[in-house]
């Protein structure tokens, strides 16, 4: 008896040509062909099963009980008996098998000889048909499937490995990086070693002989029909017509689901290593379908990139395999690179992880933090059980990142020289946008210029305590230039301003441009702590993400006229992916016009043709251009840094000086309002972080250069005068007097703090 086992490759021909089969099992067999229940209905995966190595646990042998030798072992012989009662009431001539992981997943030769000899009490001979298309169509549908698997690698993974010598070699090293008590399966997680077609019909001809093995066209691009339907179950079943079924192939996932489900995907392993213990598949599935979203599938952009790779070799293969005709390789070449799709919708995993944690207890080897009384009082019963879960997750918020000793006191650095700009150049900008700041802008700029600023922009709105008048004075010193900026239109005074700019022959003509608000200092901890020195260390960068540091109040109550980096210096833990704030980043633009539009934490609308001039680095220096190129303003734990350069956030100051931003409203996000919620998003105050402090007399040097003018120091001391007035005036207001009184009483670890924030944006 003839046996053809047909082992896949392409997932959407093997589906037509079971589905057939399938249909077609009783015109089949009084024909003599037998195409057998007992390895599986429809898919014959119970002979894979039953031939992988003892030691290669998938997540079929896992899911379905099969995963000790010993239960695999009865699988196998159950099968055997089975299959020999199928063939010994039929007596057919031919034998039809096929299991799409006979070819996707078996990949070492003990499994190929388990199987033959499995098979071979019962075969006069074997056939081996293999279906193969396009690689980057095969591609895309295996990563979507391996993705709604539990995949947790982006697709740029596989990618990178084009460029490899060994395709096949490099792809089983992903394989052999998991851990299936985990839930961690090579199959789902590591990349297709398959798609060198030429290495894995040179291992089945091993086993089961030269002439054994045909490849064929499988569907690709091709529209399915009855007569394609046909055509793909002919190297099984000759010239025998089957009666058509018209079976509708299932769509494939949208993009964006894609890009959800990896993410998911993505913490759901973290937590499991944590855990020490695998999650039900069917609970995991299952989240994976409340995420999804409607849209387009996955495009071919810049998949192509492995049909390019393949084409010399496929074509060779094509010639020595006369079944396969070397149209099945023909592809559009696309210039994009691949980028994982946008989730839509501002989607964020971890709330949807969080309410899946919610209905699994924690591991009983996990030792819990408790609450304190004053939190319990204040978080929300959310808030709370997010307190437990995040203690066993790699979400838990901790300080052990990086290489700097932040408490350590250091020496000052030394002054610099001013910088001698060649004519019509700016240098580096920072272009600004205020309101009600006069207190802090000498601060802010004297700072900045002694770690190589060169220019500021600044526009204001609307202010009331002599902001305006510092500024215009400042501008008549040839310190900044000031725009008012009262009759904004559109969303946000600060996104037209951000229009506006682009206008200005001190932007066109920067070298650097960065958009940085008055509580935000860049804190170089590199060198003697100037950009020349960050710079430096990143010779290639042409964007910079400086991630937020959030400082805290400080148990400063009152407002004073110490500088800000001298007061606070006690601020986030720098491990602390949620809230998602946390690790927001501004961004140091080298302005080479890459992109077209300037906004609040990051320039936009990237101009295609500069896709590849285009580097971005982190703090750390550390090239982050992929995660980030096309959208995105926060770190992730995979491009978080702080080593080289962070940007020290002080959005509170005091608690007075917090009443008065209340009092006066965002830049940006006008519609929200700035109370209870805001106040604990940011007042971090668990770790110090003296660093900034080795600029102070630097720092010094150049505030008192500023106001050494007369009139400066007038501005100056009058808008001290003015907040000083306000934040009495708003202590004597019912509503501001009791926020002052709420927030003096908050004290939250900063685990609280995290699963506190964590809620709200479950919430909202």
């Amino acid at each position: 008896m003839k046996v053809n086992l047909h082992i896949g490759l392409e997932r959407s021909a093997t589906t037509v040509v079971q589905r057939q089969l399938a249909h077609n099992r009783a015109r089949l067999s009084d024909s003599g062909i037998l195409y057998p229940e007992s390895p599986g209905a429809l898919n014959h995966i119970r002979l894979f099963m039953a031939v992988s190595d003892p030691d290669a646990v998938c997540n079929l042998r896992a899911n379905r009980g099969f995963a000790s030798p010993a239960r695999q072992r009865q699988l196998r012989e159950a099968l055997q008996d089975k299959l020999a009662q199928e063939l010994s009431s039929t007596k057919p001539d031919v034998l039809l098998l096929s299991a799409l992981q006979l070819g996707t997943c078996l990949h070492r030769e003990s499994e190929l000889v388990r199987l033959k000899d499995l098979l071979s009490p019962f075969a006069s001979g074997f056939k081996i048909i293999a279906h193969v298309s396009d690689p980057a169509h095969m591609l895309r549908n295996h990563y979507a499937e391996q993705v709604l698997e539990g995949r947790a690698a982006s697709l740029a993974r596989d990618l990178d490995l084009v460029g490899e010598k060994d395709w096949r070699a490099a792809c089983l090293a992903t394989w052999h990086q998991m851990t299936p008590a985990l839930g961690q399966y090579s199959e789902v997680q590591g990349a297709p070693f398959w798609l060198d077609f030429s290495a894995l019909a040179a291992q089945w001809q091993s086993v089961f002989g030269q002439d054994a093995v045909e490849f064929h066209r499988g569907l690709g691009a091709r529209t399915l029909n009855a007569e394609v339907r046909q055509n793909l179950c002919r190297p099984l079943i000759s010239n025998l017509d089957l009666i058509d079924t018209d079976p509708a192939l299932p769509d494939l996932p949208s993009a964006a689901w894609l890009s959800r489900a990896r993410q998911i995907n993505t913490q759901l392993l973290q937590i499991t290593a944590q855990r020490k213990e695998a999650f039900p598949r069917k609970d995991w599935r299952a989240l994976l379908s409340k995420v999804s979203v409607a849209g387009d599938a996955m495009d071919m952009h810049g998949l192509t990139v492995i049909s390019k790779a393949f084409h010399s070799a496929n074509l060779a293969f094509a010639q020595a395999h006369k079944t396969l005709p070397v149209e099945t390789f023909d592809y559009t070449e696309s210039p994009r690179p691949w980028q994982e799709a946008d989730p839509t919708q501002g989607f964020r995993p971890t709330p949807y992880v969080m309410a899946f944690l919610d209905g699994i207890s924690p591991p009983k080897s996990l030792k819990q933090i408790e609450i304190s009384e004053q939190a319990r009082v204040l978080m929300s019963p959310l808030a709370q059980k997010n307190h437990a879960h995040l203690q066993g997750t790699p979400l838990k918020p901790h300080n052990k990142l990086g290489t700097v000793d932040e408490t350590k006191a250091a020496p000052q650095y030394t002054v610099m020289p001013t910088r001698k700009l060649p004519s019509e150049q700016s240098g580096r900008v920072i272009v600004g946008c205020m309101k009600n700041e006069a207190p802090y802008i000498l601060e802010w700029i004297a700072h900045h210029r002694s770690i190589g600023v060169d220019n500021f922009l600044i526009y204001t709105n609307d202010c009331t305590d002599g902001t305006d008048q510092l500024l215009d004075q400042l501008q008549h010193l040839g310190i900044v230039q000031h725009r008012r900026n009262d009759n904004w239109k559109g969303n946000s005074p600060q996104q037209y301003a951000l229009n506006q700019s682009l206008k200005e022959p001190l932007i066109k003509n920067a070298e650097w441009i960065i958009h940085i608000d008055v509580d935000e200092f860049i804190n170089v901890r590199c060198g003697n702590g100037t950009l020349d020195d960050f710079f430096d260390q990143t010779p290639d960068a042409t964007h910079v993400a400086m991630t937020w540091r959030l400082f805290g109040h400080n148990n400063v109550k009152s407002l004073n006229n110490e500088f800000v980096t001298q007061q606070f210096d006690h601020c986030a833990p720098k491990f602390c992916p949620k809230p998602h704030t946390v690790w927001g980043f501004k961004t140091m633009t080298k302005n080479i016009g890459a992109y077209e539009k300037i906004s609040c934490h990051r320039p936009n609308k990237l101009i295609e043709e500069k896709r590849n001039q285009i580097k971005w680095v982190n703090g750390s220096g550390r090239d982050m251009t992929r995660e980030v190129i096309n959208k995105g303003w926060r770190n992730s734990r995979k491009s978080i840094g702080y080593d080289l350069l962070q940007l020290n956030h002080y959005a509170l100051r005091s608690a007075e000086s917090f009443l008065i931003k209340r009092q006066r409203g965002r830049a940006l996000h006008v519609d929200r309002s700035i109370g209870l919620n805001y106040w604990i998003r940011m007042d971090w105050n668990d770790h110090q972080d003296i660093t900034i402090q080795r600029n102070q007399a630097r720092l010094a040097a150049e505030f008192g250069a500023l106001i050494a003018d007369p009139t400066v120091q007038d501005l100056h001391q009058a808008g001290c005068q003015w907040h000083a007035k306000k934040a009495a005036e708003l202590q004597n207001t019912p509503e501001f007097s009791e926020l002052y009184k709420q927030i003096q009483k908050i004290k939250l670890t900063s685990l609280e703090r995290a699963s506190y924030a964590l809620a709200l944006d479950m919430e909202s």
